[in-house]
């Protein structure tokens, strides 16, 4: 009798239980530290995301998924911008743009006929090309440096004359001499390769072209 009490006093605690909320259980992860340095952690996680199809950048998959292609050096971006704002003047198609992006504006310029100081004497320079065609048949780059910042090439260049068609032909050594920013300071063009002349009647020559130019050749402002 006593047992049958029990088990209606049990069930009755029970149907009580059951009317009241229901206990809440907390669970507490413990913290797994694991001895891995930070960059493998970060060098592994890179990797699987590449390997499970997550949406990376171009620049994300140069740099981890594809050690192998590397991008270009910067010495390269740059020589390779100044040769190609370059061959666009020696071609007869200067525009404002190459000038702002890869001439100082007090730069000089000169070859045996003209020494040019500042935008307002080497743009009507490039501006005022009397061929009718010019096109670039060969060029190499014979040194690119950093100390000093200077790029030698070597070029041979035909040259249309306007109005008579007849043909020219010159060879040069193009030394580049550039800025901090990696602009245009001075620039030699030596026809044949030879220096040119320091004798004081043809340097006279050489700044009254560069000066008499611009008069007769309208340039964009700088």
């Amino acid at each position: 009798m006593t047992t049958s009490q029990e088990t209606s006093s049990v069930h009755a605690t029970s149907r009580k239980s059951s009317n009241s909320a229901s206990p809440t259980m907390i669970h507490h992860r413990q913290t797994l530290q694991l001895p891995l340095p930070i960059p493998d952690i970060f060098y592994s996680t890179a990797g699987g995301a590449h390997y499970s199809g997550a949406p990376v950048s171009e620049d994300d998959d140069q740099v981890i998924a594809s050690p192998g292609k590397p991008s270009p050096p910067m010495d390269d971006m740059i020589r390779d911008r100044i040769m190609v704002d370059l061959n666009e003047l020696y071609c007869c198609r200067p525009s404002k743009e190459i000038f702002e992006r890869t001439w100082r504006p007090d730069a000089v310029f000169e070859d045996p006929l003209v020494r040019c100081e500042g935008y307002a004497q080497y743009a009507p320079q490039w501006f005022a090309m009397i061929f009718s065609k010019s096109e670039t048949i060969s060029s190499r780059v014979m040194s690119f440096t950093r100390l000093p910042k200077r790029l030698i090439y070597s070029q041979t260049q035909e040259y249309t004359l306007r109005y008579i068609g007849s043909k020219k032909r010159i060879e040069s050594i193009i030394v580049v001499d550039l800025d901090d920013d990696d602009k245009i300071i001075h620039m030699a063009d030596q026809w044949n390769g030879e220096s040119l002349s320091s004798w004081f009647g043809v340097n006279l020559l050489r700044r009254a072209n560069a000066l008499v130019t611009p008069w007769f050749v309208g340039t964009p402002k700088a």
